[in-house]
């Protein structure tokens, strides 16, 4: 069986973070979206409990 995995853009608001918590608890891998002109070392905020636990990738969503 093939690792089941998720994206969540908005990973480090509220609803984003929840549905991370639950995901990694049931086994997934977690993908997680920053903000691309977010500074890289600022805390993580709700998902802070998480690094290490989830993959974030900074990315510009209305980039062309």
């Amino acid at each position: 069986m093939s690792a089941r995995r998720a994206l969540i853009t908005g990973i480090t608001g509220q609803d984003g973070s929840l549905l991370a918590d639950l995901l990694v608890d049931a086994g997934y891998e977690v993908y997680g979206v920053l903000r691309a002109d977010r500074d890289p070392d600022a805390p993580l905020g709700h998902i802070e409990h998480l690094r290490g636990r989830v993959a974030l990738d900074a990315v510009d969503l209305t980039d062309d």
